[in-house]
């Protein structure tokens, strides 16, 4: 049985060689990320066009998620190196200090109007919250504050506010760029960093499509103030991330388990894809194998639901990328053995708005109750294997199209597997014959086996699924007529 939860890999330095790219696809690479908050254009574009080419040599489809750097607020750096802040310390964080000319006292920040953005007793945290300072005056651009968690502290750390709030726009001017960049070289997925509401959603995706992008938007959950307005977020986005760092750092730890399960069984209610991200194996950037907490986050982000679990530093810097790869793919494989990643109640009640929507949904209880060993969908859009996917189950939905951008796509949907098909004929019955054919060759089925067919009577055309077709392996050959 293939692999349901589809993998995620960042590129980076640890992964550049051609060997590399080649075993990484071998051990089950679905989608790789590229950061754009590293490297140059040039150098992620020579990644993208290496992954694809190696990709097509080894028969399979891997998409390309392009992942905005975002307003990432930092203080600057200091003169002499780290200092050291002791709990009782006052120290300031100063838009009016030079970005280079922090001291043991105060430093400058790359968000020039944070002052604007907090009042004495709030709390703000440094370097992923191993800082803690307690706001205790704000006087014009610079904030006094008391040391109540202190540590060493290093240039270009990253700033947050306890529970957030922090107003800076989703999109910066180097975002802008890096979309118009992802557009050029055909990005399947853009993400957004630090989504505030589904305006930052839209403007995202209306910005994209001006410059030529045609790939789904991707919705990163890391502020507080996302969790707010959630729904909207998600049915603004083709794909939520709950990216469990900054947000973690915003709501604190203790919160964050539950919140991410509340993440991710919204977002399959909501027929959206969601990834789960943020150090799932971060012992394997220098380790040769996870720890057993590593392997319980990663089963039960699976057993909750999630469409993909994606690797950061582990591939793109650390020591063993492929070697983590294979563990992810291990554990995610076993968690998918389990019956409550196979059983499913998604949307019994609910009324269907469309005719395709409710065939892919009859079409996975048929195959549920039924005994049916694969399901061939022909899509153009690949809106019907999506809604497919959201019903959890054991049976792998095939989608069938002539189009590489669709097939690119769903490479991050839960349990759906890209096939290169082109309806040869108009004749229903030699379509069918030859979707059959397909997935024998694939040796998906045998001869005896059950298998759901579904497509549209209009050929070619978007959002026209309204057919489901219920074929015995072997008997497609004797078939002249419905």
């Amino acid at each position: 049985m293939p692999r349901r939860t589809k993998i995620v890999a960042t590129l980076g330095p640890a992964t550049d060689s051609v060997k590399i790219m080649d075993d990484l696809v071998a051990a089950g690479v679905d989608v790789v990320r590229l950061n754009l908050s590293h490297d140059t254009h040039q150098r992620h574009r020579e990644r993208a066009e290496l992954i694809r080419d190696r990709a097509s040599a080894g028969g399979r489809h891997v998409g390309v998620l392009m992942d905005l750097q975002g307003p990432k607020i930092r203080i600057g750096r200091f003169v002499e190196g780290a200092v050291e802040l002791a709990q009782g310390d006052l120290f300031y964080l100063d838009a009016d200090c030079p970005l280079d000319g922090g001291d043991c006292e105060r430093v400058g920040t790359t968000y020039p109007d944070l002052a604007g953005d907090v009042a004495r007793g709030d709390t703000l945290l440094l370097d992923d919250g191993a800082i803690e300072l307690w706001v205790d005056e704000v006087v014009g651009n610079g904030i006094r504050c008391k040391v109540v968690v202190g540590g060493k502290l290093s240039n270009n750390k990253g700033i947050n506010k306890k529970g957030g709030g922090l107003s800076a726009p989703a999109l910066t001017s180097k975002d802008m760029d890096d979309i118009r960049f992802a557009a050029e070289i055909e990005a399947d997925y853009l993400a957004v960093s630090f989504v505030r509401n589904a305006d930052d959603v839209r403007l995202a995706r209306e910005i994209f499509q001006e410059v030529g992008g045609a790939g789904g938007i991707v919705a990163k959950i890391e502020r507080a103030e996302a969790l707010r307005g959630i729904d909207d977020i998600i049915n603004a986005a083709d794909a939520i991330m709950v990216a469990r760092g900054d947000l973690g750092v915003e709501i604190g730890d203790a919160e964050l388990p539950a919140v991410q399960k509340q993440i991710v069984s919204r977002a399959r209610e909501l027929n959206s894809v969601v990834i789960t991200a943020t150090q799932m194996m971060q012992s394997m950037i220098d380790s040769p194998i996870p720890t057993r907490a590593e392997v319980f986050d990663v089963a039960n982000a699976v057993l909750d639901g999630t469409d993909a679990v994606m690797l950061s530093a582990e591939t793109s810097v650390g020591r063993n990328p492929v070697k983590v790869v294979e563990a992810m793919h291990r554990i995610c494989s076993e968690a998918e053995k389990h019956s409550s990643a196979r059983r499913s109640g998604h949307r019994l009640d609910s009324v269907f708005g469309r005719v395709d929507e409710a065939i892919a949904m009859a079409t996975m209880y048929t195959a549920n109750h039924l005994g049916v060993k694969a399901i061939a969908a022909l899509t153009e859009s690949g809106s019907t294997v999506k809604w497919m996917s959201r019903i959890s189950s054991g049976i792998p939905v095939y989608a069938l199209t002539r189009h590489v951008t669709t097939r690119r796509k769903v490479t991050l949907f839960r349990g759906v597997y890209p096939v290169n098909f082109d309806v040869a004929s108009t004749d229903i019955h030699e379509v069918n014959r030859e979707v059959i054919e397909e997935l024998l060759r694939r040796g998906t089925v045998r001869e005896g086996d059950l298998v759901i067919i579904t497509k549209g009577d209009r050929s070619g055309v978007e959002g026209q699924t309204n057919i489901m077709k219920i074929m015995r392996v072997g008997e497609h050959k004797l078939l002249t007529e419905d």
